[in-house]
């Protein structure tokens, strides 16, 4: 039963029209966005606000316009910067809607703060997750990442490697993915091996663009200091003093995830991620992160982050179809975190 509604009034300082106008966006988007996520009325006159709603929602809805108008006065806000605010406040728009409180807002600060400032781009953990993933790679020599779609698991670790390779922890960067064809085949895509094998790296090329630069990456592959290439090619190597990203685990066999393990050198950081309910390999082919986890779980060197649909830190529906997808093929809306556990 929904809790009976209650209101906050508080006044944001100091008055600054242009920096109000900044934190209610064209039309007041950014403060229907806010009202629409964690079903909330806000009234705002002036510097002035009313929120009214369930008791843990005006709490949160409070605290993000806050820090909201304390970021207006150091950048211009977008819907996208309003939303990772709601994410990184663990708020989500089904638990409010319900009248509930969030459990895991409990314990959001129980991991540590890492921000990651690369170049020309600075990076932290939204969300309890995200925090403790950052954590887990900063304090394991192999940390493995699994969960859906969005949740940052790839762009997390290769900001990682970019910023080890930058203070010069590591040497060089390894990152590496199967080119497990997903209902279509490398055989019909245009070119020689590598030009057929490129699409399936284009994310690790994506990510290292956003954190330092087009030009930056091409130099450092040039020169051997970031590979990027299937995992077909780690056969055989040693990988010494390297950060090393196998991205997309869930589609290695058991016999490539332990080839794969195996190729790990001294002073080297591996990170492993993986979707469990993502996979393309043959029916009947068991997934060797799946397999991995089972067998490494007890392993007190090894970390590993379990993300959930409410992780998810890009469009709002994202953790929606997360959990309608997860309701068709398991029959509830209840993700598992046990490790483990074959899905897909």
């Amino acid at each position: 039963m929904n809790s009976q509604p209650t209101s906050s009034d508080f006044v944001l300082q100091p008055v600054d029209n242009s920096r109000l106008a900044n934190l209610c966006g064209q039309f007041d988007e950014h403060l229907r966005q806010i009202e629409q996520r964690l079903n909330v009325k806000i009234n705002i006159r002036g510097n002035a606000l009313r929120i009214i709603g369930d008791v843990a929602a005006v709490k949160s809805a409070s605290q993000i316009l806050k820090t909201l108008y304390s970021e207006t006065s150091k950048e211009s806000l977008t819907p996208d910067i309003v939303h990772l605010h709601i994410q990184d406040a663990n708020a989500s728009e089904d638990t409010y809607a319900n009248g509930e409180t969030n459990q895991s807002s409990d314990i959001k600060n129980a991991a540590k703060e890492i921000i990651i400032k690369t170049k020309i781009a600075t990076v932290k953990g939204r969300g309890e997750n995200q925090r403790k993933y950052l954590d887990s790679i900063s304090t394991h020599d192999i940390t493995f990442g699994i969960g859906p779609a969005g949740t940052g698991k790839t762009f997390l670790a290769v900001a990682c490697a970019v910023i080890a390779l930058e203070n010069s922890n590591v040497h060089r960067l390894v990152l590496t993915r199967p080119a497990v064809e997903a209902g279509e085949h490398l055989g019909f895509l245009p070119g020689d091996m590598a030009q057929k094998i490129d699409p399936y790296l284009r994310p690790l090329y994506d990510a290292l663009y956003e954190l330092i630069g087009f030009d930056n990456v091409a130099k450092l592959i040039s020169q051997n200091i970031i590979e990027i290439a299937p995992l077909a090619f780690m056969r055989g190597r040693t990988l010494n003093d390297a950060f090393i990203i196998l991205d997309e685990a869930q589609n290695t066999t058991t016999e490539q995830m332990k080839m794969f393990l195996t190729r790990i050198g001294m002073g080297s950081t591996v990170v492993i991620t993986g979707d469990v309910t993502q996979i393309d390999l043959s029916r009947g082919t068991q997934s060797g992160l799946n397999h991995a986890v089972e067998v490494l779980k007890n392993e007190e060197k090894i970390g590993f982050t379990f993300f959930k649909s409410i992780d998810a830190v890009r469009h709002p529906l994202i953790q929606r179809i997360i959990a309608a997808y997860d309701y068709n093929e398991n029959g509830n809306n209840q993700e598992t975190d046990q490790p483990g556990i074959e899905k897909g």
